[in-house]
């Protein structure tokens, strides 16, 4: 038998929407206690990350500004004691309707699903990159430019990021001496973000190389 006739509606899913949905499906798989590349957090506690990101207004600007550090953290430590399943399900429903992020994720949270989703699958062994679209892929190469030249703003060497069809983004300009990261926006991305399980290649001198691979990189 044929379905009734009428309407067909469209939903249109914007690329945070499919990532922050597929970081949801990872991390329940994975359970509370999984590993992640954030230091000794837990999967738990990148979940209440998230949780504070979009919802705790308050509490979000110490995500990125130590001296609200301290604040932030007792947040985060309540949030984290939540019920696992509460806290996915926040994350999955995504930024409240009262929240600025609701407007702006389409726009700012691509990239972050993205990297938090890559720091729960890439703390197991034998972890391979995932195959992304086209779309996906440009939507992280421009968030590469603007998050390498926050990373590399300290850093002596001259730093370019290259992608593996060529083009290029200078993130510091240096004075003769220039180390090129070389890989897939996406890997990129993970890498200027502080991650160091990556598929990037380095091109330079060897010492202006192992400078910029000891350069802190957190911002």
């Amino acid at each position: 038998m044929c379905p009734p006739t009428g309407h067909v509606r469209w939903i249109v899913v914007s690329l945070a929407q499919h990532e922050r949905a597929e970081l949801v499906l990872t991390m329940t798989a994975v359970g509370q206690s999984a590993p992640t590349l954030c230091g000794e957090w837990t999967a738990r506690d990148l979940a209440a990350h998230l949780v504070v990101r979009d919802r705790r207004l308050d509490a979000a600007p110490g995500i990125l500004l130590p001296f609200l550090a301290g604040y932030t953290e007792q947040v985060q430590k309540r949030v984290a004691s939540r019920p696992f399943e509460d806290l996915i399900s926040d994350i999955a429903s995504g930024p409240p309707l009262w929240s600025p992020f609701k407007l702006l994720d389409p726009l700012v949270n691509a990239g972050e699903m993205f990297v938090h989703h890559e720091d729960l699958r890439r703390a197991h062994p034998g972890w391979q990159p995932r195959s992304l679209s086209v779309k996906m892929e440009n939507t992280l190469w421009s968030a590469a430019g603007l998050v390498g030249r926050l990373a590399y703003r300290a850093s002596p060497v001259g730093v370019t990021l290259r992608t593996s069809d060529g083009r290029t983004v200078t993130v510091k300009k240096g004075r003769g001496r220039e180390v090129v990261l070389v890989g897939k926006p996406s890997e990129l991305l993970l890498y200027v973000f502080g991650r160091s399980e990556v598929a990037v290649d380095f091109q330079g001198e060897q010492g202006d190389i192992d400078v910029v691979r000891a350069l802190d990189r957190s911002f």
